[in-house]
């Protein structure tokens, strides 16, 4: 009897262990699961224009954005800007064109048979997105004119209504990554797969910004900045954050949290500094 009364405690024993193990199992999976369910994209709203766009789309609206900030060109011409691209590529880099500009590449599909560098030049996000501002100033009066109007006077589009659709996209990006908007744009994104690096952001920011002060403390870059400028560029750093794995962005009393799914919260960040935190492997910075 006491050896039947064993083998049952043993058999309790095993199963209790064997449904606590398929409880961790489970819930590992239901994480994980929920994890990819996650649909990444990031929004912006300003006033009554709203905008959505697919990570990737939003870094290269934040590196057209920072451009004309760099440039001290006011939000309108990163609206245009955006816009542009928009219908252009829809803001991405790609390296074709079609029956209408078979040699059109890059953001905003310049062609290398029309003057605007050559195909090398054009796919560098950076030179095409100052070419463009470069053609968009010479425009008498682009601040004013009607989005569409100052698009194809720069492109000479087959199509040139077409601008029109992503008005409200590019006027509710640009005014939040112009710092215009604070708390404008967020980001809702999974948790990154691999670590960043600090100084590949310091590098990154410099490439967009130039000339910002900023300094590297461990797994957090510290950027001194105020006003616009500095909602500027941590929402650069939102809408920059899938490929930086950027996992937290605070300034002026708010931060964004990766994977909090609440937008801007308060916090204590302070006035002056913009905080942009990175996951980081092993390792180091």
């Amino acid at each position: 009897m006491a050896r039947r009364r064993g083998l049952r405690r043993l058999a309790v024993l095993l199963l209790t262990l064997a449904l606590v193990a398929g409880g961790i199992y489970t819930a590992v999976y239901f994480v994980q699961r929920s994890e990819t369910l996650v649909s990444e994209r990031c929004t912006a709203a300003a006033a009554n224009r709203t905008g959505e766009l697919a990570p990737d789309q939003a870094a290269n609206a934040a590196l057209i954005t920072a451009a004309a900030v760099r440039r001290g060109l006011p939000p309108r011409a990163a609206t245009i800007a955006l816009a542009t691209a928009m219908q252009e590529s829809k803001l991405r880099n790609i390296g074709h064109g079609d029956q209408a500009g078979p040699d059109s590449r890059g953001l905003f599909q310049q062609r290398p048979s029309q003057g605007w560098g050559t195909e090398a030049q054009i796919m560098d996000p950076y030179y095409a997105v100052n070419a463009f501002y470069d053609a968009l100033v010479k425009i008498p009066g682009y601040e004013t004119l009607d989005i569409t109007d100052a698009a194809q006077q720069v492109q000479r589009s087959a199509y040139p209504k077409a601008y029109a659709q992503h008005e409200d996209m590019g006027r509710a990006f640009a005014s939040g990554l112009t710092g215009q908007t604070p708390a404008g744009v967020e980001c809702t994104l999974r948790s990154p797969t691999a670590g960043g690096s600090s100084t590949s952001v310091v590098t990154e920011l410099e490439q967009a910004y130039g000339g910002l002060d900023a300094q590297v403390d461990g797994a957090t870059l510290v950027v001194d900045a105020g006003g616009a400028l500095a909602w500027s560029v941590a929402q650069w750093a939102v809408a920059n954050a899938k490929d930086l794995a950027v996992t937290r962005v605070e300034v002026a009393g708010r931060a964004w949290q990766r994977g909090g799914g609440d937008g801007w919260q308060a916090s204590g960040a302070p006035d002056g500094q913009v905080r942009i935190t990175v996951r980081q492997d092993d390792g180091g910075s």
